[in-house]
């Protein structure tokens, strides 16, 4: 049986209390803007390792099929996981073991091999897994959910302020101290991931101890047997669907970038300085974010998501079409499209689903595997039609996701089931 939320957005004794929700969420911001910092470490160190161990487009994007394959298999458990410890336990699982995936860096550098480099991401992946089921479910229960899409997008925020500085932290630490000498070009990444390891043990520490609010509503007994499968909202479904594409697509279009700008009728910039842009595209995703979380306050959530993902396609458009300084700046501006999309997906796709809520955020991240997907599939058509074209790829992405916003997320009945479920968040 679906259990919605209470229409005011009290979702128990507890969580009444409004300093409780602001405190939440201000501890939970440090966890996204985290996890976006070291996600975007990924596109300085495609073109690195590329380098480094002279690999084609297609293997290069190994790197994404590695890391983001990890939600794939890791995304259910992880659901599973979260369901017995809570949100809170849920969260320091998820930081330790990203901690151990990052100090599997060292031993990756210092063997310089790339089979060992992709095990360390798919480590390090995992955890950042068990935090996404965690820590965004856990954001839109905090509150009311018909201004779960502005809450969640807030959060999101701070995790494009990760993704803004991780080029320029990047680009000198990983990109600058690489020398002309393969061994040292490999062992470029050993102290910045050392550091991460450091970051991230201490953020378990301190969410180990924090007293965060209970949210009963969407948490089960041990002994408790729940009827039903989050699998059965058609609107849940169609927005992992979503998931899948957006992030195959933000990811995808970022991982080329670095040797789209280096090409001879784009900027033709070297790696060291096109990686600097990247700040552009994920700074956007920030600023608008910001933006987003204030305006998604009045307008439907949907709407908000289908203009974004229509004129995303349209910068696609014009880049394909068009070289120089133009195709270089309507890609950047893309980034600014992608800031609400995750968020709102997300919150859209779990509107109404009550304790199956943490089922349902298994099953969303489960479709952050798109990000491994989507980019192998560009680059294997980088390979053959060349990096620009193969932008084509996105377009179609963005293309769906303008179908979710409009059509596919409305709540319906449930599959197989009498019971509708109130479309609080897409009037």
């Amino acid at each position: 049986m679906a259990i919605s939320a209470p229409a005011n957005g009290s979702l128990s004794s507890v969580d009444n209390n409004g300093s409780n929700h602001r405190f939440a969420l201000s501890a939970l911001t440090s966890l996204f803007f985290m996890w976006g910092f070291i996600t975007c470490l990924n596109d300085i160190l495609i073109p690195h390792l590329k380098a480094v161990f002279d690999l084609n487009y297609m293997q290069s994007m190994l790197v994404q099929f590695c890391f983001f394959g990890a939600y794939f298999i890791v995304s259910l458990p992880a659901g599973n996981l979260v369901k017995k410890l809570g949100y809170q336990k849920g969260i320091v699982a998820g930081l330790v073991v990203a901690a151990c995936g990052c100090l599997l860096f060292y031993p990756a550098a210092s063997s310089h091999s790339y089979p060992v480099f992709l095990g360390a991401l798919f480590v390090l992946a995992s955890g950042i897994t068990i935090l996404q089921v965690s820590a965004n479910p856990y954001v839109t229960l905090l509150g009311p959910s018909e201004t779960a899409s502005s809450r969640l997008t807030l959060t999101q925020a701070f995790n494009s302020f990760g993704t803004t500085i991780a080029p320029y932290f990047g680009a000198l630490l990983i990109l600058g101290q690489a020398t002309n000498e393969i061994a040292t070009s490999a062992e470029s990444v050993q102290i910045p991931y050392l550091g991460l390891t450091a970051a991230l043990l201490i953020l378990a520490a301190i969410f180990a101890y924090l007293k965060l609010p209970h949210i009963a509503s969407a948490e089960t007994e041990s002994d408790e047997v729940i009827e039903g499968s989050a699998w059965q909202y058609k609107h849940l479904v169609l927005g992992a669907l979503g998931i899948f594409v957006y992030v195959g697509a933000e990811v995808s279009i970022g991982s080329f970038l670095v040797n789209f700008f280096g090409e001879a009728d784009i900027a033709g910039l070297e790696e060291l300085e096109a990686a600097k842009y990247l700040t552009y595209y994920w700074g956007g995703a920030m600023v608008g974010r910001f933006i987003g979380a204030a305006v998604m306050q009045k307008i439907p959530a949907g709407k908000a998501l289908a203009f974004n993902a229509t004129l995303a396609c349209l910068l696609i458009f014009i880049t394909l079409v068009s070289t120089g300084a133009l195709a270089m700046w309507s890609i950047l501006l893309v980034g600014l499209c992608n800031s609400i999309m995750f968020p709102t997906i997300f919150s859209l796709a779990l509107n109404g689903l009550g304790k199956h809520t943490s089922q349902g955020s298994g099953i969303l991240c489960l479709a952050i595997v798109g990000g491994a997907i989507v980019p192998v599939v560009q680059g294997f058509l980088a390979d053959i039609i060349g990096v620009h074209m193969s932008f084509i790829l996105p377009i179609v992405c963005y293309g769906y996701i303008a179908y979710y916003g409009l059509i596919g997320s409305r709540p319906s009945e449930t599959i197989g089931s009498d019971e509708s479920i109130e479309p609080n968040l897409n009037k």
